[in-house]
């Protein structure tokens, strides 16, 4: 048993070099040097405000940390996280990021895009690219998400990226001291494979 742990952590680690590219993005590693961007675009409460993760007011020094946490998550298999970035200026303003579970091959999906930039697109084209990783580059079993009921821009992503809404997780967490609805989303590499061609 022990040795099949070690062989889906192994072929679930993102490589250090891992750069994926569309029409518009260049999706890359994060860098200490984005840490002021991240601080700048994630302390903007409308982001945290949609986002479990996010914390606000986002403090001096969160990004640096956060980013160095990323590295080590990155580094034993755990995480698959990157910067995203507009192909043509080489502006950064997101993140999307797959949190694995190398037991059961399976990540979480997750992506905040800077509000200047909602609206255009983005969010789809840099988690659909993290998908195709995920399934082909990583081999996961599945990929499922969750949203806040109340986001749901953030359900039509997930929706046009393929993914299926499988259920509601009624009062399952909490936002600013309220209970929130979670809406989970999921999609199975065999379907998406499907869907793909």
């Amino acid at each position: 048993m022990a040795d099949d742990l070690s062989e889906s952590t192994v072929s679930a680690k993102m490589t250090k070099t891992a750069i994926l590219r569309s029409k518009r993005l260049l999706l890359r590693r994060l860098l200490q040097a984005d840490a002021e961007v991240v601080q700048q675009l994630a302390g903007n409460r409308a982001i945290a405000d949609t986002t479990l993760r996010i914390p606000h007011p986002y403090e001096d020094g969160m990004a640096e940390q956060w980013i160095a946490n990323l590295d080590k998550q990155i580094d034993v298999g755990r995480m698959a996280a990157f910067a995203i970035e507009s192909l043509f200026d080489q502006r950064f303003f997101g993140v999307v990021s797959l949190d694995i579970d190398p037991k059961f091959n399976r990540a979480a999906l997750g992506y905040w895009i800077g509000e200047p930039h909602w609206g255009q697109g983005y969010c789809t084209e840099a988690a659909s690219l993290l998908i195709q990783y995920g399934f082909e580059e990583l081999q996961l079993h599945r990929i499922f998400a969750t949203h806040l009921k109340r986001n749901p821009a953030s359900g039509r992503v997930m929706q046009k990226i393929g993914m299926q809404r499988e259920g509601l997780q009624r009062g399952h967490t909490t936002k600013w001291d309220e209970y929130e609805d979670l809406v989970l989303y999921g999609v199975l590499r065999d379907d998406w494979s499907v869907l793909a061609n």
